[in-house]
């Protein structure tokens, strides 16, 4: 897998593909990119877990946060990491030991362990460094468009709203539930 860049099919097959997110580094600061990120991909239908050793037991955005994956109640289909690249190896080598391996690795913007990469794929999930979900999904949607982003995707199809009525959806294509 080339992580210097991914397909919109890749990123849109992922995103839809999973249902349960480990948001690993959140924080309960309302102005960090992890609290509105837990927020996005909530707002978007995910069951996201907050996963925070300092804040563990406590709330955010209605949710429980854990000090590790471990503590999470079910399996995760995708963790996102919020912390430096180094950092990451440690989270991998965490969500490997799991009863139930995750489906995708995710680390955020400017995050990038091609090791810790290798040893996910390596064992069978798929991977995304340095990429936001909420971008990517932004993208995808067309709501990236509102902030005046490119998002790279050209389509007549008129985006979908989500079934809240409020928000829009991954437009292209339905989101796997």
């Amino acid at each position: 897998m080339n992580h210097d860049s991914y397909s919109p099919d890749y990123i849109r097959s992922v995103l839809q593909d999973v249902k349960t997110i480990a948001l690993v580094g959140a924080s309960a600061n309302t102005v960090r990119p992890s609290y509105f990120v837990l927020k996005y991909l909530l707002d978007k239908g995910y069951d996201v877990h907050p996963v925070n050793p300092g804040l563990a037991g406590q709330e955010l955005l209605g949710r429980t946060v854990y000090g590790t994956l471990a503590d999470i109640p079910g399996a995760i289909d995708m963790v996102d990491i919020f912390r430096n690249s180094e950092a990451a190896a440690e989270i991998v080598d965490e969500a490997l030991t799991l009863p139930v391996k995750p489906k995708v690795i995710w680390m955020q913007l400017q995050v990038r362990n091609d090791a810790a990469a290798a040893k996910a794929e390596a064992a069978g999930l798929r991977v995304v460094m340095n990429r936001c979900p909420k971008m990517e999904y932004g993208k995808l949607s067309g709501e990236w468009g509102w902030v005046g982003g490119n998002a790279g995707v050209i389509s007549s199809r008129r985006q979908q709203l989500h079934e809240s009525g409020r928000m829009q959806s991954l437009g292209i294509g339905p989101r796997k539930t």
